[in-house]
């Protein structure tokens, strides 16, 4: 003890870490070791019957057709085939999970607006999506991604409040950042903080990401290694 106290952990440029940064730094390290496990597609639903057993604490990708969900949940766990990427709006047409050993799921909801599918289909989507947000009992939180290019529109309104209405707390994600300037991006943040703020079941912090540049990924991994199982209950 004392000699820790003689010599406190110190950052690259020698400077005594605040007891802040040293949980920060902890937490970067916990979803380093969390997203560097292994990352398996566990399971695909086209209904609520096909769901897993909710045994894990799970976090849902959401957001508009080609927003980015597949490129960011590939980035996030350093995969680059873990869930498929495609150009055309509407490839995901079923609920995917994505087990992180045994401490979190990650859950790939079909993308909503435009999806080059007939309207019946995507009428189906959205009662399945909308029933398995209002009835998964392990869900932790949902990640609302938003193309940072063109910021909130109708849809993405449209299920703000629909996770008001089923109390699901969700948290908005900027995607594609790479492609603006720091001045876009920081115009950015403000128009979607002033879209959020209406809305009961937001959480206040937006996180800023590029799948393609990496910003923001270690980020993601720390929060959403806190919000899964500690390693020592597996």
């Amino acid at each position: 003890m004392a000699d820790h106290a003689a010599h406190p952990p110190r950052d690259r440029q020698g400077e005594v870490l605040t007891e802040e940064a040293k949980a920060a730094a902890a937490a970067l390290e916990r979803g380093r070791l969390l997203f560097a496990g292994p990352c398996d597609f566990v399971w695909g639903a086209t209904s609520l019957d096909q769901l897993p057993p909710p045994d894990l604490p799970e976090i849902a990708f959401a957001g508009r057709s080609n927003v980015g969900k597949s490129s960011l949940i590939n980035a996030l766990t350093g995969r680059t085939t873990l869930a498929r990427v495609s150009k055309t709006p509407g490839r995901t047409q079923q609920i995917n999970f994505f087990d992180l050993g045994r401490g979190l799921r990650l859950v790939d909801l079909p993308g909503y607006g435009f999806a080059k599918v007939s309207k019946d289909k995507v009428a189906d989507w959205v009662a399945l999506t909308d029933r398995f947000l209002a009835g998964r009992p392990n869900l932790r939180r949902v990640l609302l991604l938003i193309d940072s290019r063109h910021g909130a529109k109708a849809p993405d309104h449209a299920a703000m409040s629909l996770l008001d209405q089923a109390a699901v707390s969700y948290q908005a994600v900027l995607t594609k950042t790479d492609k603006l300037s720091p001045a876009e991006q920081a115009a950015a943040q403000d128009s979607l903080a002033q879209a959020l703020r209406p809305h009961v079941a937001a959480h206040p912090e937006i996180l800023v990401t590029s799948a393609e540049s990496g910003t923001g990924i270690e980020h993601v991994r720390a929060l959403l290694a806190g919000l899964g199982k500690p390693p020592s209950m597996g």
